[in-house]
């Protein structure tokens, strides 16, 4: 032996010692910084969950006062049509009482004269309101689109509102008065109890003067309170339409992590928080008990390192070719774009190659010794187990499996990996090689491709293609349970003339509308919403008597007519209409019958409505019969 070699070996234990102190301060370094790390993801979840929450409930918001104002745009279309006669106000005044008896989250609708007068009762809002600043909009400004007024207090029983309001004109273009709707702050916090997100938590909104409009908790002692002051709303940096924000409550003094939302339709701002010291003690709880476990770990290290340096020389000669052996293996894999692992018969990682924090975002150091199947979903993971155990007992030598797997910062990806067995020199399995790339974005493109296959591109709703593959399924469905089958066709009336008068991008918009107003009635799982053709759309629904479908049908019809929207070319209605033909039918009583003749049963019932006059539904009969049916049934 050389006197370098010689030198080499007599260092080596001072060498061992160094590299065990300094595998002991790597770990508490690590151990450190991934505590550190989950704290981290502690709040990036809250905010999430938080952002999710502010998200939802301001469409909520939003969708409560688009529900406001489509009964205010029907009452004001009513008004510029039939004037302010006693008759008129008589009839919407029973109009206004029915749909606030219908619709519990309406508080109170009203109409005021051009004096200021209420056209209504006291029992609908009368003089209730404490600030007519929302008269006062509309008698100084022309503008035709609804107003969301500042929150205020209803004199009639004491609640919070806040008002959406509309100026209805005279027959000279002149200001006419006010239609005015309002819903409770009481109505807006018990909804947002419903949202179970911390024991200190809250949700909060304020109109876009800075005015609380609703909060839980404690909504009787915050609304109406002003929030204006705060950097919410005079800190430049937090005047973006949403993002994480952290703070002192000035409420109620608590530290929030929280996540703000501003409504892009109305002057509306949703704040919704958790308590950070609530959220990060379980964090903080199993950080203590995780550092102390480590602190352990370190000093058996510290221990046990003294016995293994001793070991190092014995081990020396078998680690050199070990080495060379494993030098060529990484040359290989490190080379690579994709990721190359190395499993055990234990089922950890063994081996990861640098491209593992491209692929999933995890560096090898971070994932060696962890489970190869930890990352797997839930779903996919039986399948690649059973591969997996397969190979371990060596019935397969090698597999290519597709699954979908956790990436560190992406969410969920998928992956395609080769395996192949690795053997001892005895031929006994000693683990598994996977070689593993991203397919992430193959996979979207194949689900877009998928989608566009049977979804309409100017509607959203299911294409015509879509639409006779379920009717197919839906009729073999009925028969075998000897339950019906219903269809609604559904057509735009005078559309091409429409088409003519607004232009094209009108009509498409138009269609949109309508298939808007047709999805939201397809309420469950088995109905299908389907645009059939040009201005033709069709409503598959299984399951249903003919009492039902006329239900659904009018439903339709009356909401498109309530839309609203102008057609000047339909001199019955003046604005768009759709004429409905029902059919329901029980495949399993018309055994000769197809598919077909439902549609055509449909087909007749909706010419029949046009015949009539159009903007009605017509069904053809709750059972039809499309043939004659099978003798002695």
């Amino acid at each position: 032996m050389s006197a370098t070699q010689r030198a080499g070996w007599s260092r080596l234990p001072l060498r061992a010692a160094a590299f065990v102190a300094l595998t002991c301060a790597t770990i508490l370094g690590v151990s450190g910084w991934r505590e550190w790390t989950a704290r981290d993801a502690v709040l990036k979840d809250a905010e999430l969950e938080m952002a999710n929450v502010a998200r939802s409930l301001t469409q909520h918001a939003e969708d409560s006062l688009d529900l406001l104002d489509s009964g205010v745009v029907g009452v004001v279309s009513r008004l510029e049509m039939d004037g302010t006669a006693p008759v008129t106000i008589a009839k919407l005044r029973i109009l206004l009482d029915a749909r606030k008896k219908a619709i519990a989250r309406i508080h109170s609708l009203a109409i005021i004269d051009d004096q200021g007068n209420w056209l209504t009762s006291p029992g609908t809002i009368g003089a209730t309101l404490s600030d007519g600043a929302f008269f006062r909009y509309h008698q100084l400004s022309p503008k035709r689109e609804a107003h969301v007024g500042r929150p205020v207090k209803s004199l009639l029983d004491g609640e919070w509102v806040v008002t959406l309001s509309r100026r209805f004109s005279k027959q000279d273009g002149s200001f006419g008065g006010v239609v005015v709707a309002t819903i409770s702050s009481k109505y807006l916090s018990h909804f947002y109890e419903q949202f179970e997100i911390g024991r200190n938590s809250s949700v909060s909104l304020a109109h876009g003067d800075g005015l609380i409009v609703a909060r839980i908790p404690s909504n009787e002692t915050f609304v109406g309170r002003s929030v204006a002051d705060k950097p919410l709303f005079r800190e430049p940096s937090l005047q973006r339409p949403s993002g994480a924000y952290h703070f002192t409550s000035p409420l109620d003094g608590a530290e929030r992590v929280s996540f703000f939302n501003r409504s892009n339709r109305f002057p509306l701002l949703l704040l919704a928080t958790v308590d950070k010291d609530e959220l990060l003690a379980p964090w903080r709880a199993a950080a203590i008990s995780r550092m102390l476990y480590v602190l352990a770990l370190v000093m058996l290290i510290a221990v046990i390192g003294g016995v293994l340096v001793r070991q190092l020389q014995r081990g020396q000669r078998m680690a050199v070719a070990l080495a060379e052996t494993e030098a060529h293996f990484r040359l290989l894999a490190e080379g690579s774009s994709d990721m190359v692992t190395r499993i055990g018969l234990d089922e950890q990682l063994r081996y990861v190659s640098p491209s593992s924090a491209r692929v999933v975002g995890w560096r090898p150091n971070q994932l060696i010794g962890s489970p190869a199947l930890a990352g797997v979903n839930p779903e996919d993971l039986p399948e690649v187990q059973a591969i997996v155990d397969a190979m371990k007992r060596g019935e397969r030598e090698e597999a290519r499996l597709t699954y979908r797997n956790q990436h560190r910062q992406n969410g969920e990806i998928w992956l395609e990996s080769t395996m192949r067995v690795t053997r001892r020199d005895d031929g006994r399995v000693d683990g598994v090689v996977a070689i593993s790339r991203d397919i992430t974005e193959h996979k979207k493109l194949e689900t877009r491709l998928e989608t566009l296959a049977i979804e309409d591109s100017l509607t959203g709703l299911a294409n015509r293609r879509r639409f006779d593959e379920r009717l197919k399924e839906e009729w073999a469905r009925a028969y075998r349970d000897r339950s019906s089958l219903g269809l609604l066709m559904i057509d735009v009336d005078h559309f091409k003339a429409y088409n003519d008068e607004y232009g094209h991008p009108a009509g498409d918009a138009c269609l949109r509308l309508i298939a808007k107003i047709i999805a939201a009635e397809a309420q469950r799982a088995s109905d299908l919403a389907a645009r059939y053709g040009g201005e033709e759309f069709a409503m598959l629904l299984p399951n249903i008597d003919a009492a039902g479908c006329a239900r659904v049908g009018e439903r339709i019809r009356s909401a498109i007519h309530e839309a609203g929207l102008a057609h000047g070319s339909n001199p019955a209605a003046g604005c768009v209409t759709a004429s409905l033909g029902g059919a329901v039918c029980r495949p399993a009583f018309e055994r000769t019958a197809g598919v077909a003749a439902l549609v055509e049963a449909a087909d007749q019932a909706l010419y029949a409505a046009k015949a009539a006059g159009r903007n009605r539904l017509l069904m053809s009969g709750e059972v039809m019969d499309l043939l004659p049916k099978a003798s002695g049934q």
